[in-house]
């Protein structure tokens, strides 16, 4: 009995491992991602932290050179937040672009899984009745000598 054998095996491969150096390109943008969003969180507690300490100098003595290191840390992280903000806007949308660039890579491979499914039942159909008219002509050998008699 013969084997099915898919043509395009070679192309599906070819494809799986484009899927896959895709799926690792887009895990690679996430993991940006979430350093970013990391680095937003510890530079809001820096920020938090700063307006807690500015307002311990409404009372009582001011020491001015510390109200002004205050502000220009503070001057910093504010650059530094809008820095952030930019970076992470850049990598979402890298990494809204390298879903999109997985999805079609996925649609790429099961395209070619459903056209092997499909001509592995075709093939499957195909065999079955091979093989039915084969029984078909040995049954109609092994009565024919009994008609005869």
């Amino acid at each position: 009995m013969a084997t099915f054998r898919f043509r395009l095996a070679t192309l599906l491969r070819l494809r799986e491992v484009t899927r896959d150096e895709r799926r690792r390109q887009l895990a690679e943008a996430q993991r940006a991602e979430a350093v970013l969003r990391e680095r937003r969180t510890q530079l809001q507690t820096e920020q938090q932290g700063l307006k807690d300490e500015t307002a311990k100098f409404s009372t009582g003595r001011v020491d001015v050179d510390r109200v002004l290191s205050i502000q220009r840390y503070e001057t910093v992280l504010q650059i530094e937040v809008a820095s952030n903000a930019e970076q992470l806007r850049q990598v979402e949308t890298e990494v809204e672009r390298r879903r999109l660039i997985l999805v079609a890579a996925d649609r790429d491979v099961q395209v070619l899984e459903k056209l092997r499914e499909t001509q592995k039942d075709r093939f499957r159909i195909e065999q079955e009745r091979k093989d039915l008219k084969q029984m078909d002509e040995i049954a109609a050998r092994v009565t024919r000598p009994s008609e005869v008699n």
